[in-house]
């Protein structure tokens, strides 16, 4: 068991306790829809923003300075209680998990939502229509609410890609080709003149 390993069962166990406890003042003061929009905000920003990752986590740069940076990206932009959240955070020298703190927090309101999440890949992006039936198709066989990520994948020439959960139906025209090549490759007839 490494020390890395431990170090980061560590860093998700504090940024678990974090969003429990975030969700439960945000179910509180009935703000939870607005904090998990903030939540995914956060990530979003995080994710498009490598020097803000980097600046939360550098020990060596001022709570105050790191504070005023949060405030001036989010004030104004999500709720009271979120920016009170990461100033409390930031305070007590635990803003290097806010990022997995977000993440917790997302996965926790979808299990209280009773949402699912589903991605889909494909070549050239779904329409309308087709969004609506795989959508529905998701929702009644889960009986849960779906958020649908959508991605798009020029390799798989067409058809398409969902992955739910642990699960993947792989309806992709590159895949298709892929098996029939498999098949030809190692088709034991062999023709005699």
């Amino acid at each position: 068991f490494s020390s890395t390993k431990f170090r980061q069962m560590v860093d998700i166990q504090v940024a678990k306790r974090y969003a429990k406890s975030v969700l439960e003042l945000s179910k509180e003061n009935g703000v939870v829809d607005a904090v998990s929009d903030d939540m995914k905000l956060f990530i979003t920003v995080c994710e498009q923003n490598h020097d803000l990752v980097l600046m939360l986590l550098n020990p060596i740069i001022a709570t105050d300075k790191k504070m005023n940076v949060l405030n001036s990206i989010f004030n104004g932009k999500v709720n009271k209680l979120t920016i009170s959240f990461f100033e409390i955070v930031t305070r007590k020298g635990r803003e290097k998990y806010l990022v997995q703190i977000a993440k917790e927090f997302v996965a926790k309101y979808k299990q209280l939502k009773n949402i699912q999440t589903a991605e889909i890949t494909s070549a050239v992006g779904l329409d309308d229509n087709l969004r609506k039936k795989v959508y529905d198709l998701i929702r009644n066989s889960t009986n849960s609410e779906v958020e649908l990520i959508e991605k798009i994948d020029n390799k798989l020439i067409g058809g398409f890609i969902l992955r739910m959960d642990d699960k993947q139906y792989d309806a992709s025209i590159s895949s298709e080709l892929r098996k029939l090549t498999q098949a030809f490759s190692s088709n034991p007839y062999v023709r005699k003149n």
